[in-house]
C-alpha cells in the first residue's frame, strides 16, 4: 500500500531538503498520490518529472511570473525548467541527482501553486519583494 502524500497545505508549509542522491526517485505510485496535492500539474516522463503551463493575458505578467518562480526556487535551493513567452510560462520540476521525482518537486510545485494565486501586481507599484526573497 501506497503512503498517503502531505496535503496541499502541509507540502507548502515544507521546505525542500536537499538531496545528495543515493536514493530512488519516487515511483510511479507515489507520484500519482502527491499529483492530486498539486492541481493542474502533471506527470510526464524521460526523465520523470511534473509539470504545469501557466497562462496570463500578456508578456510582462508571464515574465513577472516566471521570475518569481525563480526567485522562490532560488530561496528554496530547488531550482525548476522554466520556459516563458507572450500569455504564457511553462514550469518544470525534478530532482536531477536521482534523476526523477523527490517530495521536494512536489513541495515546490505547491509553492508555485501559492504564486499564481496571488493578485499580479506590476513592479512599477512599488511593491515590497514578497517573504520568500532573501533580504525582504
Amino acid at each position: 500500500m501506497t503512503p498517503q502524500a502531505p496535503t496541499t497545505q502541509e507540502l507548502a508549509a515544507k521546505t525542500c531538503e536537499p538531496c545528495r542522491g543515493g536514493i530512488p526517485p519516487m515511483d510511479r505510485a507515489m507520484a500519482d498520490s502527491y499529483l492530486v496535492q498539486v492541481p493542474g500539474w502533471v506527470l510526464k516522463e524521460g526523465p520523470d518529472r511534473i509539470e504545469r503551463d501557466f497562462r496570463f493575458p500578456d508578456f510582462v505578467q508571464a515574465q513577472a511570473f516566471a521570475t518569481q518562480v525563480g526567485d522562490l526556487c532560488e530561496a528554496e535551493g530547488h531550482h525548476a525548467e522554466i520556459h516563458y513567452g507572450w500569455g504564457h510560462c511553462s514550469v518544470a520540476f525534478w530532482t536531477h541527482k536521482i534523476k526523477g521525482l523527490h517530495e521536494n518537486d512536489f513541495v515546490m510545485a505547491a509553492k508555485v501553486n501559492g504564486l499564481a494565486d496571488a493578485p499580479y501586481v506590476p513592479a512599477s507599484v512599488g511593491t515590497p519583494p514578497p517573504p520568500y526573497v532573501q533580504g525582504a
